[in-house]
Formats: C-alpha cells, structure tokens, sequence
C-alpha cells in the first residue's frame, strides 16, 4: 500500500570524455526520472579538472533542492547524484548523499542505495581509527572505509572496492568518484538494481531505466551482480568481485511489484508486464463476479488492467490521486493523518455506489492505510467490496532498504487473512500467493530475495539485529 513502506534511494553516475562539458544537468533530469525511490533529500557531486570537486545536498524533492543558479555552479564532467528516502538513519541533511571525503590531494564522491547489516560492527572499528561520523547513515561507513583502503593502505581503486566489499553483508548498488573517475558497484547478490547506458560521449549509470529514457540514452546493459565497472577510452571496463558468481542471486521482488517505475526494466524483466500479469494471476486465484475492477493508483494501475483483461470485466477508475501532496505521515493526530488519506485519494461515488467492485492494490504492510482507504471508500455506498493484493502476506522486516514496518507492526505477522478481512469489513480478501507471484516476474524463485514474505533471507542477520528493533524512521 502506497505510504506504509519506501526503497531507500535512486542514484546516477555520468562520465563524459569531453571534460570542457558540464553534465549536472543530466544528472538533474535522471534523479528527477527516479524521483519515486526518494522524496526526503536530492544531491549531486561532480568533478572538474581546473577546482577539483564540486558538491550539494539539500533537503527534500529535487525540483526543490536545484535552482538554476545551483545546477549552473556544479561544473564537471563527471558526477553522480542521489535521491534519498531514509531506511537506517534520520531524516536531516547531514545523511542526504552524495557522501564526500577529502584525502591528500585527491577526495571520494559516494552515493549508495541498500542497507549494510552489519554497518554497527564496521562503523565501531572505523571509529577506533579516528575516523570521525557526521551522520548515521551506513553509507558514509562505505565511504570511510573507501578512504582507508584507497589512501591510508595505499591500495588501487579497484583494489579498495574489493577489500571494502569483502567486508559487507548486506546490499549495496554504488556510484563512486574517486579522483574524477566514476566507478559503479552491484553487491554480488544483485538486491538492487544498476544498469549502464550511452549517450554520445557519455556513459551514464543509473538506478531504473527511466533514466536513460527521459535524456533519450540508450541502455547497454544491467550491471551484473558482484561486477565494478568503470570507463577509459571510450570503453565500459568491467572487474568482477572474488564474491561474485559465489552468493546466492537475491533480486528484491519488490521491485517489481511496487517501488519501480511500470516503464522501467530491471535485469530483463520489464515492470509493466509483471504487474500485468500479477493482475492476470490474481484473476486465476480469484475469479469473482463483480461489476468493475478499480486500482489503488498508481503503482496497482497495471495489475488491475490485467484482471480487467483476463476477466472480461470493466477496467474503471474510482479513485482519483492528488499528486500534489507531500509527506503526510508526520502529521501530529490521528485525525490529521486520516484527514491526509482524503487529501491524496478521493472516490469518484457515480463509479462505485451500488455496485460490486474488485479493488486492487501492490501489497498490504501495517493494514492501517488499507483501512482508511477502504472506510472511504464504504462511504460511496458499493454493493460490495473484493480487496485483492499484488504481493503475498508480508510477515518480517526487510535488512536491505526498504522502510516498511517492525515485525509487530505487520498485520500479515499478527494474524490471518480471514482476521484482517473481517478488520477490514469487506466481503473478501485475496492475496496473490507466492508461486503465483514468482510466474508473474518470470524469474526463477532461487534469485529472488523474498525474505520478508518467508524469512529466508539471504545473508545471516548479525546478532542483536532483531527484527522487533531494527527499523529507525
């Protein structure tokens, strides 16, 4: 349910061979295409041989934190940039991304999507060294540790990115500029997505293809997991981690089912199409006689056209988005937080009074957005109410960015379908179950991360990292 849980970040890296080119811009234009996997902070650092580094973060949506006067100051031909929604560390500008560092002469540039488990341990160690944390994110413990490798032990670039990825569990999708070079990192599991795309003398990293599209370039390749590549002569260069090909594949299904954008492809697997057939494979699970199939916009749009198709029964819009409004969640009372449920969704009532409706949303997380949502929903008087859902009960907390709940805040963790269907008032509940789910990515089951559906995650939990403790809003 859209608002009950968000991917940790977007991130984009471009190397361009003219270094008299300036490529904030872009950079811009790609982080506003990734918008959806961060609305908390925006930054973007580039590198320009005549002043070396240039860097700014600001607080909330990207439109908000560039100006023009801001964009035109960051020269360089090489950049990366992040969009930011905080999984482990508060929300403040001290954790916005890129992360910098300065060393010598020379500086890392990081920005990083995941969650790295056992940062605690990596971050107690870093400060026994003297190193000294302006924030509490675990991306700036990549970028310290970065900084150890590469400049106080004197190893090459590529030989810093494999020692400092030995030492990771977790995962972790990197931009890095090191010195004015551009370096991207998949972790050897592929959790989350990166890919590789040209644009005439430019190389351009980025988190979803989207954002090759709206600078019209065009994709190459997804970076593979366990693989840093980086560019010279015009060529992409590839070193592959000593973990790569030995970790279990774990691409996060939910990608696919919610955090996405529906025109991105991610490993091959084009999101549109998915959600389609979720919407189909929902129809064979659930085959109910109703008079129309509504979608909980925007992400749930596609999975309701697929019913609607499979079915024969109309697809119709019943719930309008206002596409306007900002954070609502921090709103002091509960009647200002079920006031902002009205302020994003409103009924169209002549679509949904007297008649039987199937509503169809991407997933069901804490259970207190659904209610809402169908409380008012109830209000335009339908004949009846069939609430089916994209993705399979999520009983356990996700350890590799995504923010979603604690696990005695998940309604699936706490009771069954049939109690949260009668919490919820509705004439029936159905949730897309997990082999159905697998047939609608199209990916073999041993390469997805499904650890919050089943709890068999894909690395080891460090000791004390409870489930119940985990999640820091």
């Amino acid at each position: 349910m859209q608002g009950e849980m968000e991917d940790k970040c977007g991130i984009v890296g471009i190397h361009c061979n003219d270094e008299s080119k300036d490529v904030a811009s872009f950079v811009y234009y790609c982080l506003y295409a990734l918008q959806h996997r961060g609305q908390e902070s925006a930054g973007i650092a580039t590198f320009n041989p005549e002043n070396g580094l240039n860097h700014y973060c600001g607080m909330g949506l990207i439109t908000d934190v560039f100006k023009d006067d801001i964009i035109h100051s960051l020269k360089g031909s090489m950049a990366i940039g992040h969009v930011r929604y905080s999984t482990t560390g508060q929300s403040k500008l001290e954790n916005s991304q890129p992360f910098v560092t300065d060393f010598g002469d020379g500086f890392i540039a990081m920005a990083h999507n995941g969650d790295i488990v056992n940062s605690d341990e990596l971050k107690k160690e870093l400060i026994d060294d003297g190193f000294y944390f302006k924030s509490d994110s675990d991306s700036e413990v990549i970028c310290y540790m970065l900084k150890k490798e590469h400049y106080d032990n004197k190893k090459s670039v590529i030989e810093a990115i494999e020692a400092v990825c030995k030492k990771l569990v977790g995962s972790y999708a990197l931009t890095i500029l090191v010195d004015g070079e551009l370096y991207g990192v998949r972790d050897p599991m592929g959790i989350k997505p990166l890919a590789v795309a040209k644009r005439d003398d430019e190389f351009i990293l980025a988190s979803e293809t989207v954002a090759f599209d709206v600078i019209n370039a065009e994709f190459i390749r997804d970076i593979v997991p366990g693989e840093v590549v980086y560019f010279e002569n015009d060529e992409i260069n590839s070193h592959m981690l000593e973990s790569a090909g030995k970790c279990k594949l774990s691409h996060c299904m939910f990608e696919y089912v919610y955090f996405a954008r529906p025109d991105s492809t991610i490993d091959g697997i084009n999101v549109y199409e998915t959600r389609m057939n979720i919407g189909r494979q929902l129809y064979e699970l659930y085959p109910i006689d109703a008079d129309v199939v509504i979608p909980v916009p925007d992400s749930s749009i596609p999975a309701a056209i697929g019913y609607s198709r499979a079915s024969g029964i109309p697809y119709g819009e019943g719930l309008i988005k206002n596409r306007y409004v900002g954070r609502t969640f921090i709103m002091p009372t509960q009647e200002e937080r079920e006031l902002a449920v009205r302020l994003k969704l409103n009924p169209i009532k002549e679509a949904i009074k007297g008649k039987k409706i199937i509503l169809i949303d991407d997933s069901i997380v804490r259970g207190t957005t659904s209610k809402q949502l169908l409380d008012l929903v109830k209000e335009s008087e339908p004949a009846e109410i069939h609430f089916l859902v994209g993705c399979p009960p999520v009983v356990a907390p996700c350890y590799y960015g995504v923010a979603m709940a604690t696990k005695k805040e998940l309604i699936a963790a706490n009771y069954s379908v049939e109690e949260i269907q009668e919490q919820l008032d509705i004439d029936s509940l159905g949730y897309i179950t997990l082999p159905a789910l697998v047939k609608a990515i199209g990916m073999d089951e041993d390469k997805l991360c499904l650890g919050c559906l089943n709890e068999d995650y894909p690395t080891e939990i460090p000791e004390g990292l409870e489930a119940e403790t985990y999640y820091k809003p």
